[in-house]
């Protein structure tokens, strides 16, 4: 696809991610995921099947706390990472950063309804730029959100910085890595249905066309991996889920 928006006259175009540079893709997805919240949630959970909910079950059930018993959670959006991590660590404190207030807002009234204001924490932040001191948490994560940051290499370095000596940083995402066999229907999904689901709740579906071309530009695994060494996480590992459309990569923090 050319990642172009290509729907009818609500949609906006936006140029395949590939050729956009740093500052306009930052402002692209910043426009984008600002013109959603609303709907966010709900078409996440249609567009995937509600696959979405185990792949960050799946993901909090492998977090280790050991130290300063604080959970970071990067690019947080609605907050649906921060919360499921606080659901099931009833003794972590858990911070969610993301830099579109719209977003932030929903999260917070998702916070207050599940009476976890006391435990969660949502403000704003860059992941670029992250507003803590070294070794704040003991795991570190981001959940669908890596594929929209224009320099991932520092991205993961704020990650780990801002990570206990030891500690997890993991990144759940969505790739074009699927199992041998499922690639064409994959792609296929990617390129029409899920822009031609979202048409049916949202009349602007540049967000989807955007969700898909950001997929299939996103590095393939092992390339991700390679990307975690070289911003000094060790014991790095990637599991895929559900045939493969989703990895989740954890690496830890040198240290003990």
């Amino acid at each position: 696809m050319d990642g172009s928006s290509t729907g009818g006259a609500g949609d906006k175009r936006y140029p395949p991610v590939s050729t956009l540079d740093a500052k306009r893709l930052t402002i692209v997805v910043k426009e984008i995921f600002s013109s959603v919240p609303s709907t966010y949630d709900r078409l996440n959970h249609l567009l995937s099947f509600r696959r979405d909910v185990a792949w960050r079950r799946e993901t909090v059930r492998r977090m280790r706390f050991f130290s300063t018993h604080a959970f970071l959670d990067v690019a947080t959006g609605t907050g649906d990472l921060a919360i499921e991590a606080a659901l099931r660590n009833p003794g972590v404190a858990v911070t969610g950063v993301d830099f579109v207030d719209g977003m932030l807002e929903v999260g917070r009234q998702k916070v207050q309804a599940r009476g976890l204001q006391e435990r969660i924490s949502l403000r704003y932040g860059d992941a670029l730029a992250l507003p803590f001191p070294d070794a704040s948490f003991d795991v570190t994560a981001i959940a669908f959100g890596m594929r929209n940051i224009p320099d991932r290499l520092r991205a993961l370095r704020e990650m780990g910085r801002v990570t206990a000596p030891g500690g997890q940083v993991m990144i759940l995402e969505f790739t074009f890595a699927p199992a041998r066999g499922f690639r064409s229907l994959y792609g296929f999904y990617l390129r029409k249905v899920l822009p031609g689901f979202a048409r049916l709740a949202v009349r602007d579906t540049s967000a989807y066309h955007y969700l898909a071309d950001s997929i299939m530009a996103y590095p393939e695994p092992d390339a991700f991996d390679s990307l975690m060494h070289q911003a000094g996480l060790v014991l790095v590992q990637h599991f895929p889920m559900t045939l493969g459309t989703v990895y989740l990569h954890v690496g830890r923090t040198p240290g003990p």
